[in-house]
């Protein structure tokens, strides 16, 4: 029994199947049910957010999807605690139970027609309960598979677990694809989007029969047994400085840069596509799809390579990539996905030639500001275009006047206008800067027969080969960091908040700065800075753990 929980002794490979595919299943569908909300946030814009702007919309929708990540790091601490006193499984178990039921209720929600401003509380009352569900079950899983784990193969064995996420992304996306194409663009717009988030009931009730036969991990029995269990898994992991100062490196060091590497290679290149590059729904989630598909083997491979050079190496090479390219890859994204707008860009720039008194931050919580300013006017337009430009000031007082080129075309002010005369003469003016931008160039919409498919699957793949590396290692890393009685509790905080802070809210940060500054690309500053700190905290101040023996 020594000898198990030391984590030398191996268990057969019958029982290593299922112990992997018990855990590892269960968690992708919680994963399943988690991403659909990020899959289908535009739906979610329409149904719930209809009562403002588009653009202050689809940020709430953001901000919806982040307030899922916001609490993670409180279920991290409250299942976390759970699991170090009550037992892995019974743990991961209520949080499986939380997340189906919550997942299945978004499909019966009623919309915002129907509930006024009772329908987005509800929604983001129920994404609330995924994200202290999903806060509680990854750390489970990730122990649970590590305490089962053979030494030299512990990265191997745990990049099983880092898969599920991957796999519940390309699962609700295929789930999301083959729904649409059975009922048609129309009906899924209408109600069919639903679908996805009701047959969560059925995964549910697979996931709960794995589960089930699933027996405690056996180096927490002996922990049990032995009564070295902490009787106060929050004050031995965050009241003492040495564990203190281990999670607060793990989460610097190590998850913070996973984090935001993980959500702009699997989330923020989905928004890009579709939202920026106006790349097909459809075929956005069958790119990213295949991209995922293409990368899945990946994660093993870094995981059993996390196993034989050290977990860090792996992770921080990761991190150091996506600085150094980012930039490029997204360029060549746009290339390759929408040619027509590269090569607009390219040839005829866009400027905005505006009093900087006269902009605004285009945001507004309860949909009652009214943007009319020349400037605002021009932005906003732009913006829905998915147009980048540029800015340039202009003396004060003076009307913006939006540059295409050699071309120059005044907006207008707004203020004091009424609203059916604001609105006649906005579409006036949309419709004449429409024609500006065609006749420059820029496409409405990203043509299909025109996207390098192949190049841009490739592109995507790259980013996700950035997830494989930094995400692959990441549970055995944290595993190996912290001891048994208080392992659950001090590995989930650390890797919560840095997915469900620094990663969870990447995509409304970065939709955000590019919808201030204009500039399409300025959105990737944010996970290079965080990349790059973990880069450097990492190699500095975190110790390489691999080996270390699963002890109490």
């Amino acid at each position: 029994m020594v000898a198990a929980a030391a984590g030398a002794a191996a268990p057969s490979r019958a029982s290593t199947g299922v112990i992997i595919a018990g855990a590892s299943a269960g968690t992708v569908f919680e994963w399943y049910d988690f991403y659909l909300y990020g899959s289908l946030a535009s739906f979610l814009t329409e149904h719930f957010f209809s009562g403002v702007n588009a653009t202050t919309g689809y940020i709430f929708a953001l901000l919806a999807f982040a307030a899922g990540f916001a609490v993670r790091p409180f279920g991290a601490i409250v299942f976390g605690r759970l699991g170090d006193l009550w037992g892995r499984k019974n743990t991961f178990l209520v949080t499986m139970i939380l997340m189906g039921l919550s997942t299945f209720a978004v499909g019966l929600l009623p919309s915002y027609a129907a509930w006024g401003v009772a329908a987005p509380i509800g929604l983001i009352v129920l994404r609330l309960i995924q994200g202290l569900a999903l806060g509680g079950e990854y750390g489970g899983a990730a122990t649970y598979v590590a305490e089962h784990a053979p030494d030299g193969k512990r990265g191997l064995y745990t990049s099983w677990i880092q898969i599920t996420a991957t796999f519940g992304l390309m699962l609700s996306l295929l789930v999301i694809i083959a729904v649409r194409k059975q009922v048609g663009e129309d009906a899924f717009k209408a109600w069919a989007w639903r679908v996805p988030f009701l047959v969560s009931a059925l995964l549910l009730m697979v996931s709960l029969w794995i589960r089930l036969r699933l027996n405690e991990s056996p180096v927490f029995q002996q922990m049990v047994a032995e009564g070295k269990g902490s009787k106060a898994p929050l004050a031995d992991s965050f009241g003492k400085w040495p564990n203190l100062r281990l999670v607060i490196l793990a989460l610097v060091g190590l998850t913070a840069g996973q984090a935001v590497v993980w959500y702009t290679g699997q989330f923020y290149s989905l928004f890009f596509l579709e939202k920026v590059l106006k790349v097909d729904g459809v075929l956005t989630n069958e790119l990213v799809a295949g991209a995922l598909i293409l990368s899945t083997p990946f994660f093993l491979l870094f995981g059993w390579l996390s196993d034989r050079i050290g977990r860090k190496p792996v992770i921080l090479a990761g991190c150091l990539l996506a600085v150094l390219t980012y930039f490029p890859i997204f360029k060549a994204i746009t290339v390759s996905a929408n040619p027509a707008l590269a090569a607009a860009s390219a040839s005829a720039p866009v400027t905005v030639v505006a009093d900087p008194a006269d902009c605004a931050f285009q945001f507004d919580p309860v949909g009652k500001k009214t943007f009319a300013s020349s400037c605002d006017i021009a932005k906003s337009t732009l913006a829905n275009a998915g147009v980048s430009y540029a800015n340039e000031k202009a003396p004060a007082g003076s009307v913006a006047v939006v540059k295409i080129g050699a071309v120059a075309l005044p907006s207008f002010k707004g203020e004091g206008l009424a609203a059916a005369d604001l609105k006649t003469q906005k579409a006036a003016w949309t419709k004449a800067l429409g024609g500006d931008l065609k006749a420059a160039g820029y496409p409405a919409k990203a043509d299909p027969a025109r996207i390098n498919v192949p190049l841009t699957v490739f592109w995507l793949w790259l980013l996700v080969v950035y997830v494989t590396m930094v995400y692959g290692p990441i549970a055995a890393a944290l595993v190996e960091m912290f001891p048994t009685r208080i392992r659950y509790t001090s590995m989930s905080l650390p890797y919560h908040v840095g997915n469900g802070w620094f990663g969870g809210f990447l995509p409304t940060t970065a939709f955000a700065m590019v919808a201030a500054s204009g500039n399409i690309y300025f959105g990737l500053w944010y996970p290079v800075v965080v990349a790059a700190v973990t880069f450097v905290v990492g190699l500095f101040f975190v110790k390489e753990m691999r080996g270390n023996p699963i002890k109490a």
